[in-house]
């Protein structure tokens, strides 16, 4: 490796880690609002616990959804800025304002229709009456969510992702006073008499700090001189540009509905459990939440690769993009590689964190053993997807995502268990063999995909320098 080789592969790490960080942060801090939710409402009583469960899964369900439709808008504006066409920006940003609204029309009545969602899960009469509440409070919070999801994916585009961090930090800061106060109610003085709401003052308080949230967004955007330059304020919502529109929609509807595959293949992993009891259930979610948490670190770094290859792009340097994907590719592999030796390693100790209760940990084992491999392969493919969303493909994957977790893991998985090997593979073990497997499968096929991408690419260049 020559020294400017060297020098190159420094700065674009250098680049990349600026960019990760941040967005780890953010990521944290976003996943921290639900944790809080589970610790508070579980210390209240076990009925709130069930119920903010349930309509913190519907809403997230409907909200991942959604706003992977917006995500979209991250590699556009990465390509606007790595060209200098930042007044574009501003124009981009006008029309994701719109979709945002309209993703939003789609998503509150969704959440209002709370029987729909209850007639599927079916819990018992006091968990589905405080989830109601739950997800016709949460309905609120949809717009500002998707609002601020413009702003973020505006500012990842642009490699700016520490204002972000700041707000949602800004945000989990006072999420936990306000549930404290919502959820339990405050007399003070003979003058204040504010009645607890229980679990739905979880959903009181999401909805404040995602309007909050807004607010903050959008008065840093007014007040800040520099981004007037980049056409951001005033927002040039005008009236919906149909071409602009979709092209957002072209990348942004395989996006979300990429999300949605993943997020339901859980959701669903869940439901088909539930009939073997509680103990298998308990199990599922001691690894699903890890799989969750430890899906955070190489989230973040396919976020900054996506960053860093859509502004190569936009820029006219399919090397630098090359070398920008490649890079997170190379630096997923290696934390996946730590973090899938270090739960394979931890396993026992992992269990008994999440569980004091030794049928719940012994039954959890075995899933943590899958969950090592299961996490390497999600370390890769994200970051694949990610990259390729840069490269302006999302169709391919999406069918990818198709076949890998709702064919080979949900279907895979409800034959191992219920068919193939029930006495082998009882409780959530089946599904998560082959969830590993299906993902195994989407990483490979997203490898080859990328690798024909970067082919031609690299035809297209060497023709143009002939």
């Amino acid at each position: 490796m020559s020294q400017r080789q060297a020098a190159d592969d420094g700065l674009a790490r250098s680049a990349l880690f600026k960019q990760a960080w941040p967005v780890f942060i953010a990521q944290i801090a976003a996943i921290g609002n639900s944790v809080v939710d589970t610790v508070m409402a579980g210390q209240l009583s076990a009925l709130d616990l069930a119920a903010v469960s349930l309509g913190a899964s519907i809403y997230i369900s409907v909200y991942v959804g959604l706003m992977g439709v917006l995500q979209a808008l991250a590699p556009i504006v990465g390509r606007h800025w790595g060209a200098g066409r930042f007044s574009e920006i501003g124009l981009d940003a006008g029309q994701g304002v719109w979709l945002a609204l309209a993703l939003a029309l789609i998503g509150c009545p969704l959440l209002g229709a709370s029987e729909l969602w209850l007639t599927v899960a079916q819990p018992p009469p006091e968990v589905a009456q405080m989830a109601a509440r739950y997800l016709w409070v949460i309905a609120a919070a949809l717009p500002a969510a998707l609002l601020f999801r413009v702003f973020q994916a505006i500012h990842n585009g642009m490699g700016r992702p520490r204002v972000v961090m700041l707000i949602l930090l800004g945000g989990l800061a006072i999420k936990v006073p306000l549930n404290a106060l919502l959820m339990h109610g405050v007399q003070a003085w003979g003058v204040i008499d504010l009645k607890g709401m229980g679990g739905a003052g979880c959903a009181v308080a999401t909805a404040i700090v995602a309007w909050t949230s807004l607010l903050a967004a959008g008065w840093m955007v007014a007040t800040d001189p520099e981004y007037r330059n980049l056409g951001l304020w005033p927002w040039r919502v005008g009236r919906p540009q149909p071409e602009r529109l979709r092209e957002i929609l072209r990348l942004g509807i395989p996006t979300g509905l990429s999300y949605l595959i993943e997020v339901t293949s859980f959701s669903f992993i869940a439901l088909f459990i539930a009939r073997f009891g509680m103990i298998p259930a308990a199990s599922h979610q001691i690894a699903s939440n890890l799989a969750a948490l430890t899906y955070m670190l190489p989230l973040s770094i396919a976020i900054a690769t996506s960053t860093l290859t859509a502004q190569a792009l936009g820029a006219g340097r399919p090397s630098q993009a090359q070398t920008a994907s490649m890079l997170g590719i190379r630096t997923a592999m290696m934390t996946g590689i730590v973090t899938a030796l270090s739960i394979f390693l931890g396993r026992e100790l992992i269990a008994g964190a999440y569980t004091s209760d030794p049928s719940v940990a012994s039954a959890a084992l075995p899933l943590l053993v899958w969950i090592a491999a299961f996490h390497l392969f999600d370390a890769l493919q994200v970051v694949l997807s990610f990259s390729l969303r840069a490269y302006q493909i999302a169709t391919l994957p999406m069918w990818i995502y198709a076949v890998s977790l709702w064919g080979i893991g949900l279907g895979g998985g409800s034959w191992l268990t219920f068919i193939a090997a029930p006495q082998r593979y009882q409780g959530a073990l089946g599904f998560w063999v082959a969830a590993t497997v299906g993902l195994g499968f989407a990483t490979a096929a997203l490898a080859l995909l990328q690798r024909k991408i970067w082919k031609q690419q690299q035809i297209t260049m060497t023709v143009a320098t002939r």
